[in-house]
């Protein structure tokens, strides 16, 4: 019994280990762009709102792709999905290293978002079937952990890569031949080394295998299970509104800073990494908080916070230093929500549901890095980063009352 104890407690690690690495590399494709905005609109020519509108592509591309990967995952195999989204992914950020014009980045972002679009589907089923339930805030929060250096990685690539006098095509490219070689090793552990009942789907066997049901009558019935689900519509709703808000953030960040408070591009990228690294350790906070209270307290907690410190920096009537710090402050506070939200997808969900469900609030996700890089863009270029800042904060504040409409309802 002690043995197959250890064997369960190392394939957990192995696991959580593995969708971490895969989470921390997909995250960084993800934001690509936002350092390197000005380097991009010099030399494809192009405007920030239009940089949006790729970005957005991407967006839209990651959330079309989410149902799909999400019944792969359910229904075929996992390790299937992982393997394909996650060399998808690598191939579409090698093409934005080689991209010699604005529609060919346009087209590489687009294999980005098929890639990004099936790491959630793949991700989640795999550590809700590895980790025990008494740990999974815990793993949770480790993977986030993973996404959050992720999104912390290109600022500091590309200032690396700038400063030994290679371009940002090089260090997009170094991140694309990381992903590839990460993609290959992490696809033959999940195949020979993780046990089957890990990595292959929780449905009948017959209903599996039964070809005479068509796609779109399992889409029929996914569609009616998620209308009996109402916590899992209203987690996607809260996906949606926070992912936007984020989003905004995320893609606008520094040039906010340096066109509202005079904070130099070098600095604000810098503020920009510390945005993901501080949000990183503020996950593993979450997860604890997740596991000892529960999740509806601590995303509530989390999202108030969050439009406190949007509003605070769109006012622009604070310092640089405290701005910088208002920023730092956003990147903790809305990570906190990240294990809690994962939590209750994962406990509202049945054993054969589990990666629909988290493709479905995926979906709520994507669709708002979709929508906000070309909306707030569109403001940036029309009214101004202030003006900006200042619509996230309201979307932000959506955010926080649909939080406090779905805690009560959880609760009940």
């Amino acid at each position: 019994m002690a043995t197959r104890v250890r064997d369960a407690s190392r394939e957990a690690a192995t696991v959580v280990g593995l969708v971490s690495g895969s989470q921390y590399v997909n995250h960084a494709y993800l934001v690509l762009f936002p350092p390197i905005l000005g380097t991009l609109s010099t030399e494809f020519e192009v405007s920030l709102a239009m940089l949006g509108v790729a970005l957005g592509v991407q967006g839209a591309v990651n959330t079309v792709f989410q149902l799909p990967f999400g019944w792969l995952a359910d229904a075929r195999d996992r390790t299937i999905t992982f393997a394909i989204s996650s060399v998808a992914g690598a191939l579409g950020v090698l093409a934005v290293a080689l991209a010699p014009n604005f529609p060919m980045l346009v087209l590489g972002q687009v294999l980005v978002g098929v890639g990004v679009g099936g790491h959630h589907p793949a991700h989640y089923p795999l550590l809700s079937d590895a980790t025990p339930d008494g740990l999974r805030g815990r793993a949770f929060s480790v993977y986030g952990v993973g996404g959050a250096l992720g999104f912390a990685t290109p600022p500091v690539t590309f200032t690396l890569f700038t400063d030994a006098g290679l371009s940002w095509r090089h260090a997009v490219g170094a991140i694309g031949v990381l992903g590839l070689l990460y993609a290959v090793l992490a696809t033959v552990v999940l195949r020979f080394v993780v046990a089957d009942d890990v990595t292959g789907p929780n449905v009948d066997t017959e209903t599996a295998g039964n070809e005479g049901e068509s796609l779109s009558t399992r889409a029929v019935a996914a569609l009616r299970a998620l209308a009996n689900s109402p916590g899992i519509l209203g987690l996607t709703l809260l996906a949606l509104l926070t992912s936007t808000a984020s989003w905004g953030v995320n893609t606008y960040a520094v040039v906010f800073l340096d066109r509202v408070y005079d904070v130099p591009s070098a600095t604000a990228n810098l503020a920009l990494t510390g945005l993901f690294v501080v949000g990183a350790v503020a996950i593993v906070l979450g997860g604890d908080l997740t596991d000892r209270i529960a999740p509806g307290p601590v995303m509530v907690g989390s999202f108030a916070a969050v439009t406190g410190f949007v509003a605070l920096l769109a006012s622009g009537l604070v310092t640089a230093t405290v701005a910088v710090g208002a920023l730092l402050g956003v990147g903790a506070a809305r990570s906190l929500a990240g294990p809690a939200r994962d939590g209750l997808t994962d406990a509202l969900s049945a054993d054969d549901t589990v990666g629909t469900n988290f493709a479905v609030v995926s979906v709520g996700v994507m669709l708002g890095s979709a929508i906000a890089p070309p909306a707030f863009g569109y403001i940036v270029d029309v009214t101004g980063p202030g003006a900006a800042f200042g619509a996230i904060g309201l979307v932000a504040l959506a955010g926080t009352l649909v939080t406090v409409w779905l805690a009560a309802a959880v609760a009940e």
